[in-house]
């Protein structure tokens, strides 16, 4: 019998299109005073939290507590400058894909949630043909933008897991947080990179005037 996973308790930082993709840097600037006591709490405890995405509608309960996915990225706080006004700069490291189970009750000015890691499943098939897809199309793009060449190399070096390609790739280029929050939930390795070669096709499209 597998053994239970074991159940995080993450404090939570709900944002309208931001994304914490394991293996990325996140740089945040946090100014609500819920989220600065959130920070607060965490570098007096294990740094950790999980960014979630707000779904759609959420204006009109923000300073409540509004929907969020379900699927968050939870990582730690690795430097982090306490301003003078009292808010903060932060970077987040990415270190997992988590599942929001349940949100636990608390008096802190901040939302806590029971989570479990979520896991990449492995990939069933040769995922160099894809891999070389990614990489002509962000070669592409960058030229595109008139970026420097090997802007995105560290993203897609040699000896990183494809997962893990596909993430830091999806965090660096892709603008839609709708598309993120997609990829962020899709555990199948093999359709993580193939969504994301068809979004970088695209935009190289949609750069290009259609003659991508």
């Amino acid at each position: 019998m597998a053994s239970p996973r074991p159940t995080l308790i993450l404090p939570l930082f709900p944002l309208p299109d931001a994304t914490l993709f394991p293996h990325t840097l996140l740089p945040l600037h946090v100014f609500e005073a819920r989220y600065r006591a959130l920070v607060v709490d965490a570098l007096a405890r294990d740094h950790r939290l999980a960014v979630v995405r707000l779904r759609p509608g959420f204006e009109a309960s923000y300073a409540g507590k509004p929907a969020v996915h379900e699927v968050a990225g939870a990582g730690e706080i690795v430097s982090w400058e306490r301003l003078a006004n009292g808010r903060y700069n932060i970077l987040v490291k990415g270190e997992w894909r988590v599942r929001l189970a349940r949100e636990r009750p608390s008096d802190t000015l901040y939302r806590l949630a029971e989570a479990h890691r979520l896991e990449d499943g492995p990939p069933a098939a040769d995922a160099a043909p894809v891999l070389a897809r990614v990489r002509a199309a962000c070669a592409r793009l960058l030229a595109a933008l008139q970026r420097p060449a090997d802007l995105l190399d560290t993203a897609l070096a040699e000896g990183q897991g494809p997962g893990v390609i596909a993430d830091r790739v999806a965090a660096a280029v892709l603008p839609d947080g709708g598309l993120r929050q997609e990829l962020l939930e899709t555990l199948d390795v093999d359709r993580r990179l193939a969504r994301l070669a068809g979004a970088l096709d695209a935009l190289v499209r949609e750069l290009s005037g259609g003659r991508g």
